[in-house]
């Protein structure tokens, strides 16, 4: 199969093309400076030129906290829902599989039940996950063969990420407050990656979640598992969210995706994130 991944230099998409080319697909990347898809034309022109047979749909604006700048909105907005559009558009044309890459906080949950990769309760909290809402919308009203998967505090060694945040804190820090009452599991896109190509491999169709396994954290138990691991003297402080009161966005408390759905439909779980944690040490040499 041949496979087109937009969005291919950032963190997931990076590795998603290394996994497919591993593994002996045919795999062209795309970034803004070949595929800018807010262009509608530009995004037709680069499917007629090759054809995909699944396209894996990586590339958001990605930026929580500045996507509440209204200079900013609209081109959120172009990226995110636009942008998403024109590449359902595009895989209804050419009748490929579209992979959609969404986001917990397309849900305001609250409490501390799972959320099941069928819920409908959709409430945004900011306007990332309102337009990541939008997005999901987009592909489910314009195509059948698509898989709308749902991840989590993802990390991958192309990119920023919590745990580079963490580490370069931890460089002139002897204490740091991390936030304790946002629950959910990391996703490692190493491990995320392996998972969307098996499931472009299917044609079980719908909307899934997936997180690595290992159970549900706060990120200041992340925080500490990696000082943990990288021997860092770094006290961590838990503080709410309310307490700690930096981020323009508001992120849900409860980001417990439930991802039993994978196992049902026959996909290997990802590994625990305590695993994925320490490979992710090991491989980037910290």
């Amino acid at each position: 199969m041949k496979y087109l991944i937009t969005g291919a230099n950032g963190q997931l998409g990076y590795d998603v093309k290394k996994q497919l080319t591993k593994r002996g697909f045919e795999a062209i990347g795309t970034d803004v400076s070949d595929m800018d898809i807010t262009d509608g034309t530009a995004v037709n022109e680069k499917f007629d030129a090759v054809n995909p047979d699944v396209v894996i749909h990586c590339a958001a604006w990605t930026g929580v906290d500045a996507a509440e700048d209204d200079e900013n909105k609209s081109k959120v907005y172009a990226v995110n829902v636009i942008g998403t559009k024109n590449i359902a558009n595009a895989c209804k044309k050419h009748n490929c599989k579209m992979i959609y890459i969404s986001t917990d906080y397309v849900f305001s949950a609250v409490g501390d039940e799972p959320i099941k990769p069928d819920c409908k309760e959709f409430a945004p909290l900011n306007y990332y996950g309102e337009t990541k809402y939008l997005g999901e919308k987009a592909v489910s009203e314009t195509l059948d063969k698509f898989f709308i998967v749902r991840i989590a505090w993802v990390f991958g060694k192309n990119g920023n990420n919590f745990i580079k945040t963490m580490l370069k804190l931890s460089e002139n820090h002897t204490e740091l407050r991390v936030v304790n009452d946002q629950i959910g599991t990391p996703t490692y896109t190493y491990d995320l990656a392996r998972l969307l190509i098996d499931i472009s491999e299917s044609n079980k169709y719908g909307f899934y979640h997936a997180t690595n396994e290992g159970g549900y954290i706060s990120w200041c138990d992340f925080a500490k598992e990696i000082f943990a691991l990288t021997k860092k003297n770094v006290k961590v402080i838990p503080v709410t969210t309310e307490e700690y009161g930096l981020s323009k966005a508001r992120r849900p408390l409860n980001s417990r995706l439930d991802k039993s759905k994978l196992k049902e439909n026959g996909f290997a779980p990802l590994p625990d994130w305590q695993d994925a944690l320490k490979r992710y040490i090991g491989e980037m040499n910290i």
